[in-house]
């Protein structure tokens, strides 16, 4: 994405970047600070991940076209670089055959996870 224009969001403490449930258009690298990734379990957030500098989330929405798998807040103030659905769009197409089709692999098999997987209750 050299010489590329990129939008930069800038997110508060705690302040959620995008919800569960929700459809997804983006996916976002953390340029500084960083991202806790939380489930909801019954009452309970549990934090499944964190997402550093130079980490990436939010890419499944993009990749599989389905709902976010869960929540992603802020942890201290946040800076991101916003990846819209066209540009990954864009760079998918690009992207080596091979590559495209091993993603599409990986994308099934999580689908199938998360359909048939076991649950964490």
């Amino acid at each position: 994405m050299s010489g590329e224009l990129l939008e930069r969001r800038v997110v508060d403490d705690g302040s959620k970047v995008f919800r569960e449930g929700d459809l997804g258009d983006h996916a976002y690298i953390v340029q500084d600070g960083g991202v806790d990734i939380v489930k909801i379990h019954g009452a309970e957030e549990v934090c499944v991940g964190h997402v550093g500098r130079g980490g990436v989330f939010g890419e499944m929405a993009l990749i599989g076209d389905q709902p976010r798998m869960a929540t992603a807040r802020a942890v201290g103030t946040t800076t991101l670089i916003v990846v819209s659905r066209r540009k990954f769009a864009e760079k998918m197409a690009a992207a080596d055959p091979f590559m495209r089709a091993l993603l599409g692999i990986f994308v099934r098999n999580i689908g199938n996870f998360r359909e048939h997987g076991a649950s964490r209750e």
